[in-house]
């Protein structure tokens, strides 16, 4: 079963599998028309048109086109901690660094694979600034500890949350300009960037 976004997306979470199967096609749709239009003319007309279900089952769970963007960066979230649990499980707890990799690889993945996120990876462009909490840096920076830290044998001490949050930020801004610079991603600045990674949570890490 699809991950469900969290309750805070949503108007109502579905417990059975028919409502479960619908939500991850409206979400499925989002991602599509988010490529094909962009997040200016995203609609919920269109969505529920292109997911094949009628405009209420699309307001059922969401009053608005954000909250269902935001739903659809939720879930891609879900599917980016489950991806690098899978590489995670192949590699063994002694050595930092092909743990680094892995969380960069499932990324650069998703960005050249997954309908939609160019737009809303893990957020909905231009998050509320009255809600700071929400910002999407935020959410993969306290995933990703909680991930390291597990398979590591890592206390989530502040320092390692604070070098954890600024290498997010970091790679962010340089994996856009990657793939400012190529559609498919830069290979040389995506090489920098996972130098400037290692470099940097060495002086945690190592």
């Amino acid at each position: 079963m699809d991950p469900v976004p969290h309750a805070h997306s949503l108007r109502r979470t579905p417990v059975q599998q028919r409502s479960a199967d619908r939500l991850a096609r409206i979400l499925d749709a989002c991602a599509e028309l988010l490529d094909e239009t962009g997040y200016e003319n995203l609609s919920t007309r269109a969505v529920a048109v292109r997911a094949g279900v009628p405009i209420g089952s699309v307001y059922r769970f969401f009053g608005n086109k954000r909250a269902m963007a935001d739903a659809l960066a939720h879930r891609n979230l879900d599917r980016y901690a489950e991806g690098i649990s899978r590489r995670l499980a192949a590699l063994p707890a002694t050595h930092w660094r092909p743990v680094v990799d892995a969380v960069l690889d499932e990324y650069l993945a998703m960005k050249r694979t997954v309908p939609g996120f160019a737009l809303v990876d893990f957020g909905v462009p231009a998050p509320p600034a009255e809600d700071p909490a929400a910002d999407p840096n935020l959410l993969v920076a306290a995933r990703l500890t909680e991930l390291l830290c597990g398979h590591l044998g890592l206390t989530p001490e502040p320092p390692l949350r604070r070098a954890i949050l600024v290498a997010v930020e970091a790679t962010d801004a340089l994996v856009r300009l990657a793939f400012r610079t190529d559609p498919a991603g830069d290979p040389q600045i995506v090489a920098e960037t996972r130098a400037m990674m290692h470099a940097y949570l060495a002086r945690v890490l190592d």
